[in-house]
């Protein structure tokens, strides 16, 4: 990982440079930070001759080479000081509270639009929609290009970031153009490395954020990790990482609950963890308690499916949506839990 005296090489810098790292079968993947630039080596970054050639050049200030499978991602990266801005917050600097429906219904906009401003008077920082669904049946509602525009109109109504599932190239590309703040990446997709690829390269110049879910059958907390470096080392480091519940389920839960795992992703990784518990627990009322957990567990933030009258959704909301009531105090409890953090944070810095 090449880091120069200066927040960015120039033009001529930075061709030198790839000129330098391709005689030696490499490549060099630009990586956009939030105060500066840092230029990842891909390939065998510890050849020696190739190493002291960069170390050469007057305006690198450094070359570190990474003791990780995660280049990018890994806690000790130059990219630990890299943050993630959604909306007015830093994301890990507050609790961070992604909050909307399951499902935008193209036949009735304004329960969504309703949603919105109501997520947001509960507090939330960003809204999430699904304009389009995977669903285990192909009979079932799919989704429709038409949501898009009821998503943005909640965006421009209530001036908050808006979160959408994409699942292929098209969707992906719709997006973008209409302007999403957060791109979600679902279960059923968090090992498709070729959109994840995909993802990095056409949002890599753009502030658009990657919330990459757990795979229902993912096994190891690196193989996880592993996903979100694909995204990264396509050119987007803004990932956020989601545990949403494995399979095989638990008695009475959707899923699995696997918000346990983020003191684990900590350990490892500088990304971001927002916990989905509406996925991991899949019913309303057990809803506030997973949300609890994950905070207590050291989340940075939920994403809560949240609908103003459930019971006239589609989707997923009629069984695991809660209202905006329930959002507004599971806020206020969310917040205590991160002041007891802070303070239990400090006492280990002390005794430190």
């Amino acid at each position: 990982m090449i880091i120069p005296k200066e927040p960015k090489l120039t033009g001529a810098q930075l061709k030198e440079v790839t000129e330098i790292v391709e005689e030696y079968g490499c490549k060099i993947q630009e990586i956009v930070g939030h105060h500066r630039t840092i230029y990842a080596v891909l390939g065998e970054e510890r050849e020696t001759i190739m190493v002291n050639r960069i170390l050469g050049l007057a305006y690198i200030d450094r070359f570190d080479a990474v003791d990780s499978p995660f280049k990018l991602m890994d806690v000790h990266s130059e990219l630990a000081n890299h943050r993630i801005t959604l909306g007015d917050v830093i994301v890990g600097d507050q609790p961070t509270i992604i909050a909307g429906q399951c499902t935008i219904d193209p036949k009735n906009p304004n329960y969504f639009l309703e949603t919105a401003h109501a997520v947001k008077e509960a507090g939330a920082t960003a809204i999430r929609g699904g304009v389009w669904k995977p669903r285990t049946m192909p009979y079932s509602f799919q989704g429709d290009d038409s949501s898009m525009k009821i998503l943005i109109e909640a965006k421009e109504q209530t001036g908050l970031p808006v979160d959408t599932e994409v699942m292929d190239q098209y969707q992906l590309e719709v997006a973008v153009e209409a302007g999403v703040d957060v791109l979600q990446v679902g279960a059923r997709n968090a090992l498709n490395y070729s959109l994840l690829k995909k993802i990095g390269e056409l949002t890599a110049d753009k502030p658009i954020k990657v919330l990459l879910k757990r795979s229902i059958g993912m096994g190891p907390v690196n193989e996880f990790i592993a996903a979100s470096e694909y995204i990264a080392a396509a050119g987007n480091p803004d990932v956020m990482l989601c545990p949403r519940g494995t399979q095989p389920t638990m008695d009475g839960y959707r899923n699995y609950p696997d918000e346990s795992i983020t003191p684990l992703l900590k350990e490892k990784t500088w990304a971001p963890v927002i916990v989905d518990p509406s996925h991991s627990v899949g019913r309303a009322q057990y809803v506030p308690s997973a949300s609890l957990a994950s905070m207590s567990y050291g989340a940075d933030g939920i994403i809560v499916e949240t609908h103003c009258n459930p019971k006239y959704g589609i989707g997923d909301d009629p069984k695991q949506s809660i209202t905006p009531d329930v959002l507004k105090k599971l806020i206020q409890d969310i917040n205590a839990i991160w002041e007891i953090r802070k303070h239990y944070n400090q006492q280990a810095k002390v005794l430190a």
